[in-house]
This record gives structure tokens, sequence and C-alpha cells, in this order.
């Protein structure tokens, strides 16, 4: 799709990949700039751009508006060493002197005040990225403002150090409004005890791999890169903190490890976890990782990932016809939003402009572009503080995540029976997206006990690990039910999946079902006009080990109308239940019906042998354990 504005002629001797150079970044952050300010008050406040409005209000989008897109002005200004051609820090000056004469006025101007997320919170949230904007662009905008500005601005600030956060990233949003103030010689007592009650917290958030739990609970996703590496990682750059940066940056370069396959060769990121609407703002922490030295990734293979992810969605229609970011993934799509997303939400993907910190001397921008990892070779990664298992596979680029560890149930909320497809699916990838939760769910184990089907809610890790060329990864939880009594007594659904190349072994004990309840499992979600294949086929525990196609008319992010595949069969007591899986692209996809021979069952046991090349894997249920051996 064309974008509405224009680009450099694509260079790809330098990038021979995406094409795109650091003069792409800053013409992209110059276009999108420039399409939002067309929809700023006069004073320069809030931009209202066009939208359904988020659950916070018009005045609270605006604001947002403002701050998001000051973001990216930041990252490009800074990263220029002030050169400003397009006069933004005049700007965005202005509007700080409107929106902060009278905070929580009703006019056309003032910002909504900050107070408890339960009050009014979203405020919380943009005052990070003002606080980031003014701590980058210091020399030539806070230090320019009128002293009665500056005062304004940080009284407006303080609402942050003074008001309760929600339970999770947002304590870094007070953390990085009290590094901008203590930068700016303004720091005291309460900037300290917010930025030591955030550092306190992210230590106990930390699960190891590189991945922090988004609060108390087992919430992993891209909030990781994008807020809990991000906020800690550049706040220790720009402070010159060595110490700092060697601690969050040591686990900025594990966490790349695992990210870093999170992309496929077509740039895409995962479709997973909420927020998906800011998009590229995916490949933050793979730029931030070059741009502080904390990255296991080369400069070329750096911005391939940043470049690619970019490129991916500018070139399917994310933008509209004004140039501004629309709400949805590629164009709009409202199955990918929450109640908080708002007109200007999908510029938190201003974040990806961290990039424009390099210099354009910085091998990040200079270096010949080098192969994503998913573009090297197949490759099966656990993780097993988050409980996640990648399968990536080179032939068709695809990358796959197989989820038995992310949730989003918070620690204080009982297992509700709602679905949640953005956590409760069983994997996720760079060419599927969810279905909508009114339709049949993909990749979904389902036990219906008097005719009402189950949801998967907390899900509870049992373990992973991967070897050569192969992986597992394993959990249980409670099957929940929307109709009648939340849950049965004593059942429990165990689910362990093998990745091996590009199939997928997902073996499931379903134990205390009452007799007479059935168990369905559902495979990938794809359009029949797509070039995405989706394959299932039972080996045990089921009716027939023809799956049936059970349509989705919501479709998903990539296509308008999808279909799943579907196996249904008997259970009671305790049963087995075992299938192969595949996603593919091309007409090339593997016949699954002959990818095992030798399936035995056997109590709590599965063991079977690929055609492939006669390896052996070995699945047992108590204790967990995943065996595979090769002849």
């Amino acid at each position: 799709m064309s974008i509405p504005f224009d680009l450099p002629a694509d260079d790809h001797t330098l990038s021979p990949r995406t094409g795109y150079t650091r003069a792409h970044w800053e013409a992209v952050a110059d276009g999108l700039l420039t399409a939002a300010w067309r929809r700023a008050t006069p004073g320069g406040a809030l931009l209202h751009l066009p939208g359904r409005p988020s659950r916070s209000g018009v005045r609270s989008d605006g604001l947002e508006g403002y701050a998001r897109t000051f973001l990216a002005a930041a990252f490009r200004v800074a990263g220029a060493h002030g050169d400003d051609p397009h006069h933004l820090l005049e700007r965005y000056a202005d509007g700080l002197a409107a929106g902060t004469r009278t905070p929580g006025r009703d006019d056309t101007e003032s910002w909504p005040e900050i107070l408890d997320v339960d009050v009014q919170g979203q405020p919380m949230v943009e005052s990070a990225s003002v606080a980031l904007g003014l701590r980058l662009t210091a020399p030539w905008l806070w230090e320019k403002l009128d002293p009665a500005v500056q005062d304004r601005a940080e009284a407006w600030l303080r609402g942050a150090l003074r008001h309760t956060p929600a339970p999770n990233n947002w304590y870094l949003f007070p953390y990085t409004v009290a590094g901008f103030l203590d930068s700016v010689g303004r720091g005291d007592a309460e900037t300290a005890a917010a930025r030591e009650r955030a550092r306190d917290l992210l230590e106990s958030w930390y699960r190891g791999d590189g991945w922090y739990a988004d609060g108390d609970g087992r919430a992993f996703d891209h909030y990781n890169g994008w807020a809990l590496h991000l906020y800690p990682v550049l706040d220790a750059h720009l402070a010159g903190d060595t110490d700092a940066l060697a601690h969050h940056g040591g686990r900025l370069r594990a966490h790349l490890d695992g990210l870093s396959l999170m992309f496929g060769a077509d740039g895409a990121p995962l479709h997973f976890g909420r927020s998906l609407t800011y998009r590229f703002a995916a490949s933050a922490a793979v730029s931030l990782g070059a741009v502080t030295g904390h990255t296991p990734l080369t400069p070329g293979a750096s911005r391939r990932i940043a470049s690619g992810a970019l490129r991916h969605f500018l070139d399917r229609g994310a933008l509209t016809s004004e140039g501004l970011l629309s709400l949805g993934w590629y164009g709009p799509h409202e199955a990918s939003l929450q109640e908080y997303s708002g007109p200007a939400s999908p510029y938190w993907a201003s974040k990806a402009f961290v990039a424009l910190l390099a210099p354009a001397d910085h091998a990040l921008w200079t270096d010949t572009e080098e192969p994503a990892p998913v573009e090297e070779a197949d490759r099966v990664l656990s993780l097993p503080g988050p409980g996640l298992l990648l399968q990536a596979t080179r032939a068709d680029g695809t990358v796959r995540l197989h989820n038995h560890g992310s949730d989003h149930v918070r620690p204080h909320e009982g297992e509700s029976a709602a679905d949640d497809p953005h956590y409760g699916r069983l994997a996720y990838s760079t060419r599927t997206g969810p279905t909508a939760r009114a339709n049949a769910a993909d990749n979904h184990l389902s036990v219906e006990v008097n005719g009402r089907a189950s949801v998967r809610r907390r899900i509870h890790p049992l373990g992973a690990g991967h070897g050569d060329g192969w992986g597992w990864a394993a959990s249980w939880h409670r099957p929940v039910f929307v109709a009648g009594p939340p849950m049965v007594p004593g059942l429990r659904a165990e689910s362990v999946t093998v990745a091996l190349g590009s199939l997928e072994l997902r073996v499931h004990r379903v134990v205390g079902a009452p007799p007479g309840s059935r168990v369905t499992l559902t495979g990938w979600a794809t359009g029949p006009e797509e070039p995405t294949v989706s394959a299932l086929h039972g080996l045990y525990g089921w009716d027939d080990p023809a799956p049936e196609p059970v349509p989705a008319p919501q479709g998903t992010a990539w296509t308008p109308w999808a279909r799943v595949p579907r196996l249904t069969g008997g259970c009671g007591g305790t049963t087995v239940h075992v299938a192969l899986a595949c996603l593919t692209t091309g007409p090339d996809a593997p016949p699954l019906e002959r990818a095992v021979t030798d399936v035995r069952v056997d109590g709590g046991t599965v063991e079977l042998t690929w055609t492939r090349d006669g390896s052996r894997t070995r699945v047992s249920f108590e204790p967990p354990e995943v065996r595979h051996t090769r002849p």
C-alpha cells in the first residue's frame, strides 16, 4: 500500500533486505509528526486524533496525542544533536506552556491532572513520555523555557509521584518522571522514593531469561521490551550510570536472545499479548540494545529487525490516507484493541524511534544489514522463566510461540470464565492472530461438561527445555466455564508441546472430568485466500483423526474471515489426547498423517517415532518430563 508521505529511495546495497536507512527512519518520524500535528489545538497542548475515544475520555486522549508524538520528536531531535529542521520543539514547548497553565480545567488546552489509577490514571502513563521527551531535549527545550513554565511543568509531573499507579509496569512512569526531575536539578526525597520503589518492584518481578512479569502475576508480553526494559536501561544510559546500565543492560542482553527470534522474515512481530496496536514499538528493545551496546546481535542484524518491523506495517496499511496510525494491526482491527485504547494510543510506536539515538556514524546505520535469526536456520528455543517455547522455521520465515506460562491473571483476581484471546491460547505466531472472543477459539483445548465449553485462564508452568533442533514446554490449568458453576472440583487439564522443525506435538491429559464429558482441540486460524496453511491431525483420544473446519467469521488481524481445524473426543476420569499441528506457508505442508509412527500411550506416558529421522519422543506427566532421542 502507498505511504502518504515521501520517503528516500530504497538502498539495497546498505540494506539488502529492507532497503531502509537512517534517512528512512527520520522521514517516517517527520511524516507521522506532520500528520498528527494537523489535529492540534491552537495552543498545541492537545492533539485530538480521529477515532473512537478511550475509556479515559477525550481530554486524556488529546494529552496522549501530545505526549506520545513528543517522544518520537525527542528521539528525532536528540539523535540529530539538536538539529530541528521542522521546528518541532517550538511546538512542544508552546503546548507544554498551554497545557500546564490550568491543569484540570475544562477548556481548550488544559491537561487533565494526574490522579490515582482508579480515578484518572491515564495521564500518569503520558507523564512518562512528557518527562522522557523533556530529558532527551533538555538543552534545546527545557533550558530555554521561562522559569514559570518550568515550575508549572514540574508541579504537573509531580502528580505522578503522589498518586497510585496500576500494579504493573506503571510504576516505571513515576520512576521516569523522577529521573527527569533529578537530571535537571529538581530531585528530592520524593523523587528518590519513587525511584527506589520502582527498582524494588522491578527486582521482584524478574523471572529469569531476561524476562519480567508485568506485575506480581504471570503476564509476559511485549511490555517487557517497550516498558520493563526500555525505561530503566534508557534512564541509566542517559544518566551515565555505569553500574545501573551494567545491571539492567545485562538483563536486556539476555532478553534479546529470545526477543530477537520473535520477528518473522517479513518483519512481523509475534501477535501476542495486549496493546498490539503499538505495532513496531516491539522493536524498541532491539534498537536500545544497539544504542547502549547491551545486545547479543550485530548492528546489521539489529537494524534488519527494527527496519523490518517498521516497513512491515507501513507497507500493509497501518497508516490512514492522512498519514495517521490507525487503531488496529494493519488497518483498523477492533479485536486487537483494549478498552484503554484511544485514537492516539498507537503512537507508543514512537518508542521504536529510540533507534535514532544512534548517530549517523553509528554501526547500527553504517553496517550492512545481516539476516535476522529466523532467516539463519530453523531454531527451537525454550524460555523456562516465562514458560514460553519459540519455534522458528527458515524456509517460510515463520515464528511460533507456544504459551505455557503467560496468562495476565493478576494475583488478587479469581479465575473468571471470560476468554482472553491475547493470552489464553496455546500458541501464537508472526503469521496469524487469535480469533475474536465471540468466535471459535484457535489453538485451544476445551473441556465440555453438560454442553458447556471451558476456557483457559490462569496458567501454571510445569517446565520447559530444548535440545538440538527440538524443544518442549508444559503447563496445567483449571478449565473454567462461562455458564453455570465456574469450575468442576478436581478438573484439571495438563498440556505439553514438543516442537520439531515445523511440526508441533500436542499432548494433553484431562484429569477429573465427569462421565460423558467431551474435549476439543483446535489448530491455527487461517483464511481461505492466505498462503498460510493450518493442519491438525489426531493421533490418540479423538473420535476421528481428521479435523472438521470450524468458521470464525470475524476473522483475525490477517484475514477478514477464517476457519479453524477442530478435533473432538470423549473424556471422563483421566484421559490422554495426542495430536500433531502444523502452520506453514506455501504448498509444501508436511502430511501429518505420515509424520509419526508407533504411537503408544500407557497411563501418563506417550511415546512415538518421528518418520523424518527415526528419532523418538517420550512425554510423561508424572513427573512432567520430555525425552527426545535420535537413533
